[in-house]
């Protein structure tokens, strides 16, 4: 896990309770998320927080799409931002962090341009 709190979800939630609260939403699905989260959580000294992945699927639900057409939009949703994470990577001039430490492998210099 590369982020104790995934940066992504507090805002996608917070706007789904704006909707909410603003009577676009019916809130089902992200009460049910929270409370899931909070089960999970229950006792822990460190917690699972919910990643995009889940607040995404709260999203989809919230707006009532059935769950295969939900996953569809997710994967496609994905692609988009696996390949700016891949470009910005590119562009960075360091080896890709990969699975693997950068520290265990020779460090990567880009070519010059």
């Amino acid at each position: 896990r590369f982020h104790r709190v995934d940066p992504r979800r507090a805002p996608l939630l917070d706007l789904t309770a704006a909707a909410q609260r603003a009577g676009d939403v019916e809130g089902a699905h992200l009460a049910a998320a929270l409370a899931v989260e909070a089960e999970l959580n229950r006792g822990r000294a460190e917690p699972i927080p919910m990643n995009i992945d889940g607040a995404t699927a709260v999203i989809y639900a919230e707006l009532g799409f059935p769950p295969p057409l939900a996953r569809g939009l997710f994967v496609l949703s994905r692609s988009i931002g696996i390949l700016a994470h891949a470009w910005e990577e590119s562009q960075s001039g360091i080896r890709n962090k990969g699975p693997i430490p950068r520290d265990l492998l020779p460090s990567y210099r880009a070519p010059e341009a």
